[in-house]
């Protein structure tokens, strides 16, 4: 059958880029950007035709204009890349992200370990448009696409003794050049945690893409932790185990400077970071250091979603 040239194609056999990323994704391993309310185990059987990109924004979504796309993909912390703001983008095309999986144990009554079509395929994604917090008084609102995790720790049924869960992101030298070299920034492999009710509320989600494309390399791909109301770090990227423990786990920034990052890590305008106010912040991609302060809302502005979590805490104790 001959090749038609482009000019010979009639602009209705042309299949639409929505249609085409999402195929494209479902065909390299089920991390592909699904329609709310569209994905279902037929459709990443292959059974379906089209499979559309998320369009409405979900539940708990900000109306604040999203950060621009450039300056998500190109400002971020991945010290698995390199410690400058732009390593991530410059190194993290090299790190191969499928086959993946993700190995789910501890305090559950049925570990896994799997694959990550099989973590997708009974998923419903969704886009949340959320404001997200940097420690050094910038922020951004960014459109992720994911699941809540809560769906994924119900299918592996936590024991009555759980109350944290841990996180542990890859360890790849060979593709990760911040993990080479004698000296290194933070041990390895990086690790978070939540306490179990903050892994379960329905704003914390595992992300699989932002801006209705695949999760690019450098902001986590293929699978990250969003919880909004803490600040940046707390998202642990290219995660490769989910563990369910008992005594609260120990995380990565935790252990590197514990004066300056606590286990909760909770937005809270009224305890300032050691080396700079959490008061204001600036909003990234809006005039750079010249762009106007604002003031920092507690928890991120989820406050009335996530205060009862911590009723009765002392949170400057607990920071």
């Amino acid at each position: 059958m001959p090749i038609r040239r482009p000019p010979d194609i009639p602009a209705s056999e042309i299949t639409p880029r929505s249609i085409y990323l999402g195929r494209r994704a479902l065909l390299g391993g089920g991390a592909g950007l699904i329609g709310a309310g569209v994905v279902g185990t037929g459709l990443l059987g292959g059974a379906a035709g089209a499979a559309p990109m998320p369009g409405k924004p979900g539940p708990f979504s900000t109306d604040e204009k999203p950060t621009p796309k450039a300056d998500v993909t190109s400002y971020n912390n991945f010290y698995e890349f390199g410690v400058d703001k732009a390593d991530p983008a410059k190194h993290a095309g090299q790190l191969t992200t499928r086959p993946w999986t993700v190995k789910i144990d501890g305090l559950v009554s049925k570990p896994a370990e799997m694959a990550l079509e099989d973590i997708l395929r009974p998923v419903t994604l969704e886009e949340r448009i959320y404001r997200m917090r940097c420690v050094e008084g910038w922020s951004m609102v960014i459109p992720w696409v994911g699941f809540p995790l809560a769906d994924l720790l119900k299918r592996v049924e936590p024991l009555g003794s759980a109350r944290y869960v841990a996180f542990e992101t890859l360890v790849r030298p060979e593709e990760m050049p911040g993990q080479r070299g004698l000296f290194q920034p933070l041990d390895w492999p990086y690790v978070e945690g939540l306490r179990l009710d903050e892994a379960m509320h329905p704003l914390t989600i595992l992300a699989t893409g932002m801006y209705g494309e695949t999760m690019p390399n450098q902001n986590g791909a293929p699978l990250r932790l969003v919880v909004p109301w803490k600040y940046g770090f707390k998202g642990i990227k290219s995660i490769v185990r989910i563990s369910l423990v008992e005594k609260q786990p120990p995380t990565s920034w935790n252990l590197q400077a514990a004066n300056e990052y606590g286990f909760y890590s909770n937005v809270n305008p009224e305890v300032d970071h050691p080396r700079w106010s959490q008061a204001t912040e600036r909003r990234i991609g809006e005039g750079g250091i010249f762009a106007a302060r604002r003031p920092t809302l507690p928890f991120n502005g989820y406050a009335e979603q996530v205060a009862g979590l911590y009723q009765g805490m002392d949170l400057r104790k607990f920071f």
